[in-house]
């Protein structure tokens, strides 16, 4: 039977290198894949799947109106389905995630959904992801390295100074260079480690 799965993570873990990966297993072993991420996300350009080391898809861009559900039972009809992919699941809504959860329960296609647990505030990251914990059916986590070894289960927000930032909005497309990922201590100490701080003062010496 088909499952809803929740592949998550921390920022930088290779989530969405992970995501390509398993859609091309999936259309060389013949299937037909659906991609989807959010408009929003339009980092790379609107639609465009991308990961850090360079892989890339074209994806069915969402907006928060949009019912995913529909859309997928749509292209079922003309052709089966054989998985739904989700990239940045975070930055959709609760409703979408029902809908994802109806198409594996009405259409019995599996849906992979990947996207950030936690904000950088240390809470569930949006409406979306608490509705994707009470959905799901299987859970997967991709794990990062704090930089002091341990598992990095939070996200640190920073600024110019290398300062944490506590308040503030908690989406900012486009801003990887202001986080890091790091253990709950590190988090609680707001402290960004050796290598973030080595950027920073790098970039100073750029600007000069």
């Amino acid at each position: 039977m088909a499952k809803l799965h929740f592949i998550y993570s921390v920022m930088n873990a290779g989530k969405t290198t992970h995501l390509l990966q398993v859609r091309y297993n999936y259309i060389e072993n013949g299937g037909n894949v659906l991609l989807f991420t959010s408009l929003i996300d339009d980092r790379f350009g609107v639609g465009k799947v991308k990961s850090r080391i360079g892989l890339e898809a074209d994806a069915i861009p969402l907006r928060k109106s949009d019912d995913i559900g529909a859309i997928v039972a749509a292209e079922h009809a003309k052709k089966p389905v054989t998985v739904v992919l989700v990239d940045e699941v975070q930055f959709m809504t609760a409703d979408q995630v029902r809908q994802l959860a109806w198409i594996v329960d009405e259409l019995n296609v599996p849906v992979m959904a990947y996207g950030l647990k936690n904000n950088v505030y240390g809470t569930l990251f949006s409406d979306a992801i608490i509705a994707m914990m009470a959905l799901a059916q299987d859970f997967q986590e991709i794990k990062q390295l704090c930089h002091c070894g341990r598992k990095a289960t939070m996200i640190l927000k920073y600024d110019r100074n290398g300062e944490a930032v506590r308040s503030g909005p908690v989406v900012e497309i486009g801003g990887e260079g202001r986080y890091v990922s790091v253990c709950r201590p590190h988090w609680t100490a707001g402290d960004i480690g050796p290598a973030a701080r080595q950027l920073l003062a790098e970039a100073v010496v750029a600007a000069e």
